[in-house]
């Protein structure tokens, strides 16, 4: 019976002590070093590519402010939850990959703009404990720019650099869903991809 108790009141202690320290917080696919800094997601390749964009600086007076083809994914989990409630959970994680706008001409489809090389790598998380007191509880990370190497992990970065703009223009909780076809599409409706006509 004292080694019951022992035994409980350890995993009671346990337990409140991982609360305490922050380590049991929102449920996903995010994982944190003890630096708190995010570890560089896992097969994301593998999850829903929800939408890209391109920003050529053809299209901006020869001066794009982000001249790249960017690529966004949801984690499955967190896609599935916006598909049945058109709410991001508490725990989405998305990435961001970066590609250089390469050639102009391709052969059969005509003049465009083909992807390049990859020149970056970003995340984004939301968590209302983690991060209770950034805008809409979601942290922004950069694993790799041009000009600096990848790392395995990194620290979120300062409001300013990308909440901020993501606060004043992305259209449903921080998140750019104008932009995302596949979500737009999704939200709250429980379907992938189009829907065939009964």
């Amino acid at each position: 019976m004292n080694f019951r108790k022992q035994l409980t009141g350890g995993l009671s202690s346990l337990i409140l002590s991982a609360v305490m320290s922050g380590s049991l917080l929102a449920a996903g696919v995010a994982e944190f070093n003890d630096k708190g800094e995010l570890l560089l997601p896992k097969n994301y390749r593998e999850w829903v590519m929800v939408g890209t964009q391109v920003t050529p600086n053809e299209l901006n007076d020869g001066k794009a402010p982000f001249t790249e083809i960017r690529t966004v994914y949801v984690d499955p989990e967190s896609y599935a939850h916006w598909k049945k409630t058109g709410e991001f959970r508490d725990g989405t994680v998305t990435v961001k990959e970066l590609v250089s706008v390469g050639d102009r001409k391709g052969p059969g489809s005509g003049n465009g703009y083909f992807m390049g090389d990859y020149i970056g790598l970003e995340a984004s998380v939301k968590d209302s404990q983690r991060f209770a007191n950034e805008p809409g509880n979601w942290a922004f990370y950069i694993f790799y720019v041009p000009d600096t190497p990848l790392v395995a992990a990194a620290k979120n970065l300062p409001t300013a650099e990308c909440a901020a703009c993501h606060k004043e223009n992305a259209k449903t909780d921080m998140v750019f869903t104008q932009f995302y076809p596949v979500l737009r599409a999704a939200k709250a409706t429980g379907e992938s991809g189009v829907v065939a006509p009964k």
